[in-house]
């Protein structure tokens, strides 16, 4: 008897204990339990990472975002610089092409901020550093910078370094800077519709960089509009124009006067055709074409460059000096995967290939492979006598025409990896290095985020 009664008060006490323990968890489970509403409107305020080769933190209404950027190129190139004609010996070795590290974001939801810095060769080079107002976004994407930014010259220059085709552009978009970054206002605009186009136009200065003196700053003014008459998903057709006027700012000594070089297809080759100091304004125009069907593409450019030369140099010579120069290129590039080129017509630019199969051993993917082929010409030999008889040194005054065979491999959207052999031949009649062949292989790894 007394042993049931046991039984019966333990039972009885885990009960009560257990329905006290129950009791007072009750408050608990319920704090823990929200309505669907609740929830949703608790994401709202939550910020939003996408991945975009980096995070991309922006605030749920869209007013803030902020992502680190950057690329790392990494180069080899072999070249054989004909040391018998031009008296520089070959060239095996290593660079950072790039080594870029920024940021960029938004602030209440029109303002948009970019600043990016180069450290490649050990140095430090601000490349873009500028802020832009895009509350005009309903006027077909209107932007105001103000800042260092990209001066709108060429289909390749304005093309970003990681989506070119080739490791390096065009001979007369290194010699003519047909590039460059400068402080300044622009403006840029355009639509990406079936018929996109886009248009920039800016005023600029010096570039952050600068440490030349002149007796005013610099002044550099350039338009560029294209037009995409074709724009599906299935193919483009792209043209454009673009115009420069630059005045580098003094009217004495050779300090800061524009000259003009090229190296012959790969950067740590050495420049067999440029000019000394010459130019203390000139105007560059150029027109563009290109063309994508699927995974087939051409693409093709031509410039000419007028030179005004200081009144110096033309009173010591009898004949006129105001030289004009061209350069051009052609290629045509063909995937060998079911990929191909990504257009952006709002911006009259190449960007970003993104493969349909990524890289992946397990699953099969193997990337988007690309094999392409350019040949172009740039000369800077105009009015040679004259300037040689005006005392101008030009003894690598010429011009060099070349070819460039490519095969890309891109693992991933982010990721790329690049093989160019080189043919170079360098002509001129007062250029010292006429009659050379430089050759060369090279290759580069990139990665960018």
């Amino acid at each position: 008897m007394i042993g049931g009664l046991k039984k019966v008060g333990l039972t009885l006490f885990a009960s009560a204990s257990a329905f006290a323990i129950l009791a007072s968890a009750a408050p608990v489970a319920k704090a823990q339990y929200i309505t669907r509403a609740e929830f949703e409107e608790y994401k709202k305020s939550q910020p939003v990472v996408k991945w975009k080769g980096a995070p991309q933190i922006s605030s749920a209404d869209g007013k803030f975002s902020f992502k680190v950027r950057g690329r790392l190129q990494i180069d080899y190139n072999s070249i054989d610089q004909d040391e018998p004609i031009t008296g520089d010996p070959d060239i095996n070795d290593w660079e950072a092409r790039r080594a870029r590290l920024g940021v960029e974001g938004t602030i209440w939801y029109d303002w948009k901020y970019k600043f990016e810095i180069d450290f490649a060769g050990n140095e430090v080079d601000v490349k873009d550093a500028y802020i832009a107002y895009a509350g005009f976004s309903d006027w077909n994407n209107l932007e105001i910078l103000f800042g260092q930014f990209k001066i709108a010259n060429s289909l390749e220059g304005m093309t970003s370094s990681r989506y070119i085709t080739f490791m390096e552009r065009a001979f007369f978009i290194e010699a003519f800077e047909a590039e460059p970054r400068a402080l300044g206002v622009g403006l840029h605009a355009g639509s990406d519709d079936d018929f996109g186009w886009s248009f920039q136009t800016s005023y600029n200065g010096p570039n952050i960089g600068d440490d030349g003196v002149w007796d005013d700053g610099p002044s550099i003014w350039a338009v560029r509009g294209t037009v995409a008459p074709v724009n599906t998903d299935d193919a483009i057709v792209h043209l454009g124009a673009s115009y420069r006027s630059r005045n580098n700012g003094t009217e004495e000594g050779v300090s800061a006067l524009y000259n003009y070089e090229a190296r012959p297809g790969l950067h740590l080759a050495d420049k067999f055709v440029e000019t000394e100091p010459l130019g203390e304004s000139d105007q560059y125009w150029g027109l563009e074409g290109a063309a994508v069907w699927r995974r087939f593409s051409v693409q093709g450019e031509y410039a000419e460059l007028s030179t005004d030369v200081p009144q110096y140099y033309k009173s010591m010579s009898s004949r006129s000096i105001n030289p004009d120069y061209n350069g051009w290129y052609v290629f045509g590039s063909v995937f060998l995967t079911d990929d191909m080129r990504n257009y952006e017509a709002d911006k009259g630019e190449f960007g970003r290939v993104k493969p349909n199969n990524p890289f992946d051993l397990k699953n099969g993917g193997w990337g988007a492979w690309e094999l392409a082929g350019r040949w172009q010409q740039v000369d800077v030999g105009a009015d040679a006598s004259a300037l040689l008889a005006a005392g101008h040194d030009c003894d690598k005054c010429g011009d060099e025409e070349g070819w460039t065979i490519a095969l890309n491999w891109y693992p991933t959207a982010y990721t790329r990896l690049m093989f160019n052999v080189i043919g170079t031949d360098i002509g001129g009649e007062f250029n010292d290095n006429d009659g050379a062949d430089i050759s060369g292989f090279g290759m580069r790894g990139q990665i960018d985020w």
